[in-house]
């Protein structure tokens, strides 16, 4: 769409929304039997796009909210077979170009939904209702460049003569739930570590019993959830003005959509306790055969007993022997102190530029603009390391 890039050449704000002004729609638009029916046949889990997650966070989430949808439909028009929620590049990082980022879900994935009964029926109609909004480029930010979800777009775009471009990767903290819970925590971290963590919790324990619960049913988890939010407010999150319920946007958010996951069993609360006082606990999502380690919280003044640590142990445990899960995306930062010497399994995570037209001057634009923004980004982290030395 020449027009719509001379338009953003000569009025940057006129033109900021132009590629999402046509042939998307409003989250809230979509059927959401239909989508819970997708998510349950996509070819790779992402719990952060199951609808009752995404649709909170598009309502109220800070600065996340008013997603729009591009939706895929099988050939009668009936079927939902394909869904990727996103924004105008202008809105997502003020380039004002025709191209289109997927929304960010809160938690750190955004690998679309695609039907694995037709996959590249549905990443090619996603593609097309791209291009029919106006994009020349998607920017898909989060997403396993390993998983069948970028696989079957490969494909797509290879039969068309196109090649995504990785913007940037990191790897990424992951757990084989497949194997014995105890055996895997023998082998990552070792016999040493372990009676030391085994006395750290028997010192624990002059506190009263220690208890790890599982809040699943939606009577319980609220509850659950409440305790959550004061200890991650409690810590640093709280400090550097971080934590969920510091913001009513992100506090109606969480609230809405963790006892919403609650109904489908697609969301848990884990608490530890010693005695009556809660020391940690987590959010976790669940979507097929996948754990989402969303968010973690702990009582500081329990620091000297590693509580996050324990919790994460007694998580790996819960997840070990629960036949219903293969896996657990940690859903961490690179080089995750706490989560990476526990969870040993690895996976590559990235943001990748995909063009949806053969040789187009505009996705060489979007492509300039995306680097020099990394390089602005990685530079004034630099800086901030540096002051913090």
């Amino acid at each position: 769409m020449v027009d719509i890039a001379q338009q953003a050449a000569i009025n940057p704000a006129s033109a900021r929304d132009a590629a999402t002004a046509r042939a998307h729609v409003a989250l809230t638009s979509i059927d959401p039997g239909q989508w819970r029916a997708l998510a349950q046949r996509a070819v790779e889990p992402n719990g952060y796009y199951l609808p009752a997650w995404e649709l909170a966070v598009s309502a109220t989430a800070r600065g996340r909210s008013n997603a729009s949808a591009l939706p895929a439909f099988d050939a009668s028009s009936t079927r939902l077979i394909g869904l990727m929620p996103v924004i105008s590049l202008w809105r997502a990082w003020k380039i004002p170009l025709p191209a289109l980022v997927s929304a960010h879900p809160y938690g750190t994935l955004c690998s679309p939904l695609i039907d694995r009964d037709a996959p590249i029926e549905a990443a090619t109609r996603l593609l097309q209702r791209a291009r029919e909004a106006g994009a020349h480029a998607l920017v898909l930010t989060d997403v396993a460049l390993d998983g069948a979800a970028m696989d079957v777009l490969r494909q797509v775009l290879g039969r068309a003569g196109l090649k995504p471009r990785i913007l940037s990767s990191y790897i990424r903290a992951s757990l084989d739930a497949i194997q014995d819970g105890e055996t895997l925590l023998r082998d990552a971290l070792g016999a040493k570590k372990l009676k030391e963590l085994r006395r750290q919790r028997h010192r624990l324990e002059e506190h009263g019993p220690v208890v790890f619960e599982v809040a699943r049913k939606p009577d319980e988890i609220g509850p659950a959830l409440e305790t959550f939010l004061r200890l991650e407010a409690g810590g640093w999150k709280g400090k550097r003005g971080t934590a969920l319920v510091q913001h009513a946007g992100d506090a109606t958010f969480i609230r809405r959509a963790v006892p919403a996951l609650a109904e489908t069993a697609q969301c848990e609360i884990i608490t530890l306790r010693a005695g009556a006082t809660p020391i940690g606990a987590g959010i976790v999502l669940r979507h097929q055969d996948r754990a989402f380690f969303f968010k973690l919280g702990v009582d500081e003044r329990f620091a000297r007993y590693s509580p996050g640590v324990q919790l994460t142990l007694d998580l790996t445990r819960h997840l070990c022997a629960d036949p219903a899960i293969a896996s657990a995306d940690s859903t961490a930062s690179a080089d995750h102190p706490m989560i990476n010497p526990i969870w040993r399994g690895r996976f590559a995570i990235g943001d990748v530029l995909i063009p949806l037209r053969r040789n187009d001057p505009i996705v060489a634009l979007v492509h300039g603009a995306l680097v020099g923004l990394n390089a602005a980004h990685e530079a004034a982290r630099g800086v901030v390391r540096r002051l913090r030395k």
